[in-house]
C-alpha cells in the first residue's frame, strides 16, 4: 500500500513539475523540440547534444552533420537502408535487442522509430526509445532513456517528448532521397501531353498523305 501510495505522490508531484519547466528549443533553424528548462547543451566537433533529466526519464538529442562526399540518396529504399544500418550499430554498440521498429513520418520527413533493450545481468533493465530523422545535410536522433520499473508512468511524458518535435516546412521529402513516388507528376503529366498531342499530328498528316495519294491515283485511272 505505500509502495502504491508512493507512486501516485510522485506522478502528481513529477507531472506539476515538469508541465511547468519544459520549453521549446531550437536545435537548429529548420528543427524543434520541446525539452527541460534545465537541458544541457554541448557542441562537439561540430556534433550538437542536448540532453536533460525528465520526470521518469532522460532525453538526449543530437544533431550530427553528414560527411561532405556523401552520395545523395536515390530512392526510399536507399533511406530504409539508412534506417536499418543505424538500428543495426545501435544493437551492437548497445548490446541489446531492437524491439517495436517501425517508420512514422515527422512534418513531411520519414523516420524510425525503435527501441533499445538492454540487461546487464544483475537485474537491471533499461529502455532507449529513438526516432531517426535523415536528411542529407544533417542526421537528427531523439532518445528517450528510462527504467523498466518505469514503463509504466513513462507513457504520458514519452508522447509529449516526441509530439514536441516541429519542422520547418522548408524540409522536404526530396532533402532525404531524390526520387519521389506517388503517381505521376505535372512534369510527367505534360510529357504524355505533349507526346500525345505529337503522335495525334503525325496520323493527322499521314491520312492525309494517304487520301492525296489514293485520290491522284483515282485520276490517274
Amino acid at each position: 500500500m505505500k509502495k502504491i501510495i508512493s507512486i501516485f505522490s510522485l506522478i502528481l508531484f513529477t507531472t506539476f513539475s515538469y508541465s511547468q519547466s519544459i520549453k521549446t528549443v531550437k536545435i537548429d533553424s529548420l528543427v524543434s523540440v520541446s525539452l527541460p528548462a534545465t537541458y544541457i547543451e554541448k557542441d562537439t566537433l561540430g556534433q550538437q547534444t542536448f540532453s536533460a533529466n525528465t520526470s521518469f526519464g532522460y532525453v538526449v538529442v543530437t544533431r550530427i552533420p553528414n560527411a561532405k562526399n556523401n552520395a545523395p540518396l536515390k530512392k526510399e529504399k536507399d533511406l530504409k537502408t539508412v534506417f536499418k544500418d543505424y538500428a543495426a550499430d545501435v544493437k551492437q554498440v548497445g548490446n541489446g535487442t531492437i524491439q517495436n521498429e517501425r517508420d512514422t513520418t515527422v512534418g513531411s520527413l520519414k523516420g524510425r522509430l525503435f527501441t533499445l533493450r538492454t540487461d546487464d545481468g544483475n537485474g537491471s533493465v533499461q529502455f532507449r526509445r529513438f526516432l531517426l530523422l535523415y536528411t542529407q545535410e544533417v542526421t537528427y536522433t531523439f532518445q528517450y532513456f528510462y527504467d523498466d520499473i518505469r514503463s509504466e508512468l513513462i507513457t504520458s511524458e514519452s508522447k509529449a517528448y516526441f509530439s514536441s518535435i516541429k519542422l520547418s516546412p522548408e524540409l522536404r521529402r526530396n532533402d532525404q532521397y531524390l526520387a519521389i513516388g506517388g503517381g505521376s507528376s505535372l512534369f510527367g503529366i505534360s510529357q504524355m501531353a505533349l507526346y500525345g498531342s505529337g503522335l495525334v499530328i503525325v496520323l493527322i498528316v499521314f491520312f492525309t498523305v494517304m487520301r492525296r495519294r489514293k485520290r491522284n491515283l483515282e485520276i490517274l485511272d
